[in-house]
């Protein structure tokens, strides 16, 4: 039993992207060398999409019921709204990117069976699509979570926290802690990805090869180039805009002293402190990026919208669903809402695609297959998504400062 409890405890405090790397190296040799084990094998990445399958609506709904409700936006000032603004602005832009990548570079995924969608269609008209979002948003709420209507959850998640948001601190303070209590459940079944992924990496390597990467990879280079542009270009341009002065200087400031560290934390709560520090260094205005470095751990999330639309529309696309021009302005919005939505959980914008699968009228069943893929390309996806995260948080925080900043100090 002793052995047993090391083991555990080695294993609870080993990084799990290591794992995952490591899950996948197996999954290959398993799939290639032990074929006649694949069938024991695949039955771990059927448990853990099955477990994400449970977990993804409530995890939205409660996301979405929390972050409206519960969070203070501001403290008045017009320099907080003026980031807020720019928070929601990046954000949606980002998705919009994102969007236009996919249908730039369209992304096909082994393991996504066009048969598996014999039964989708692609709306006949603008009206059709209306129709369709309309009916989902009005599903009954118990109804909507029982079938995974994520239309419908965001829906009444939105409609929920805005009834709440002048409610008594008690009643915050339960809706937090069934929020938390959301995210321990979350953050199990994430810590249990490795042996999932091993499962489906096998039964992948199996029945297609290790061919069946090879979309992987496409799909990885088309999310990290998508996020380089929003970091290099899209926030470039957003920067000049606003100050009329070469953007760069800012933005290698805040690679080097905030995306280098969330790159390896993959964590933007973990990067507040570090955020600060560097705000305290530019001169930026103490009580601004106070309230607004935490403020942008939980809601500035570019990287978690790229990755959302992304995944959405490579799913479509392998479905062989046509895309309009109103589902993917649609898609925008719904990937830059749902990202706002996925701070504070590990993967949370992988367990948000289903919800902007929902709009293309994707089942779970085939949505949670992209969900685990997500997970192989995580390694690198997630730790680049959250160091265009929160260095995003520096650079719109200090272009709203009233201070003058400096860029001239040196790294401690």
């Amino acid at each position: 039993m002793s052995l047993l409890s090391s083991l555990i405890k080695r294993y609870k405090s080993t990084n799990l992207m290591l794992q995952i790397f490591v899950g996948i190296i197996l999954g290959i040799l398993v799939g290639i060398f032990l074929k006649d084990l694949v069938n024991y094998t695949s039955l771990l990445g059927v448990i853990f999409v099955g477990a994400l399958k449970a977990v993804a609506p409530i995890l939205v709904f409660v996301l979405v019921l929390c972050a409206i409700s519960t969070r203070v936006y501001g403290d008045g000032s017009k320099r907080i709204k003026n980031v807020i603004i720019l928070y929601l602005i990046g954000t949606f832009l980002a998705s919009v990117s994102a969007v236009v990548a996919s249908f730039l570079f369209p992304t096909t995924l082994s393991g996504i069976n066009a048969q598996d969608s014999v039964s989708l269609a692609a709306p006949s008209s603008i009206a059709a699509v209306f129709s369709d979002l309309l009916f989902k948003m009005i599903d009954n709420p118990i109804n909507a979570l029982a079938t995974g209507n994520y239309i419908g959850i965001l829906t009444w998640s939105i409609a929920l926290g805005l009834a709440l948001k002048n409610s008594s601190n008690s009643i915050k303070e339960v809706i937090s802690e069934v929020n938390d209590g959301t995210i321990q459940i979350v953050r199990f079944i994430v810590k249990l990805a490795p042996f999932g992924i091993f499962g489906l990496v096998s039964q992948s390597v199996k029945e297609a090869g290790i061919n069946a990467m090879q979309s992987y990879l496409h799909l990885l280079a088309v999310l990290v180039f998508t996020m380089l542009f929003v970091a290099f270009v899209l926030n470039a341009l957003i920067v000049f805009l606003l100050t009329k002065k070469n953007p760069y200087p800012l933005i290698f400031i805040c690679i080097r002293h905030s995306a280098l560290y969330a790159f390896f934390t993959r964590s933007s709560a973990a990067n507040i402190p570090v955020n600060m520090a560097l705000c305290a260094k530019l001169n930026v205005n103490k009580d601004l990026f106070s309230i607004a470095i935490p403020l942008g751990a939980n809601i500035n999330m570019a990287g978690a919208a790229v990755t959302i639309a992304i995944l959405a529309l490579s799913t479509a696309h392998t479905l062989g669903i046509n895309i309009s021009f109103t589902q993917a302005l649609i898609l925008s919005f719904i990937a830059a809402l749902g990202a706002c939505g996925a701070s504070g959980v590990a993967g949370g914008s992988l367990l948000l695609v289903p919800l902007a699968c929902s709009l293309f009228g994707i089942s779970d069943a085939i949505s949670l297959k992209v969900v685990a893929i997500g997970f192989i390309i995580g390694v690198i996806q997630d730790s680049i998504e959250t160091a265009l995260n929160s260095s995003t948080d520096v650079l719109f925080t200090a272009i709203c400062s009233d201070t003058k900043l400096n860029l001239d100090f040196k790294k401690d």
